[in-house]
């Protein structure tokens, strides 16, 4: 695709002459985002536009298989990009445990949701979310977002 690849190419200038991505280069290693939603459409977009901007990516179907991976894994991600409305558990149950564990309570987290109205926007960042974007998402939006985010974290 022609276009996706225009688009990636124009994010990618973008952020290296706006930021230095410091999570990056203190770490040694790519950064690893957890995408958490339902639809599969949407798990394969962003994991392909992550892949191409050399990202590694987790995928969870829903908001227990996300807590699941979270929980049993030895390398948490830098950003969790999290949905509102999932099955089983939604993205505001989700964001709510993570802030509440100790060892997961610092992981940035946005919220892409088509709910974005002031009341979904305002119980996200109530339960501590970093952004909040709303689908459809701009590639260079949410790669911006995602810079925000992992370059300014630090970790103790």
């Amino acid at each position: 695709d022609m276009l996706a690849s225009i688009r990636a190419d124009t994010a990618r200038q973008l952020l290296s002459d706006n930021t230095e991505p410091v999570a990056q280069v203190e770490q040694g290693n790519t950064r690893l985002v957890m995408v958490v939603d339902d639809s599969v459409t949407v798990r394969k977009v962003t994991s392909r536009l992550l892949a191409r901007q050399h990202m590694e990516v987790a995928l969870a179907r829903d908001g227990l298989d996300a807590m699941n991976q979270l929980q049993d894994s030895e390398r948490l991600p830098d950003v969790i990009l999290l949905d509102i409305e999932m099955p089983r558990m939604d993205g505001f149950e989700v964001a709510s445990r993570v802030r509440s564990n100790p060892r997961l309570k610092n992981i940035p987290i946005i919220m892409i949701s088509s709910r974005t109205g002031q009341k979904h926007r305002q119980r996200a960042f109530g339960l501590g979310v970093h952004n909040f974007l709303g689908k459809p998402y701009q590639e260079i939006q949410l790669l911006k977002a995602i810079d925000d985010v992992t370059s300014t974290v630090v970790t103790v």
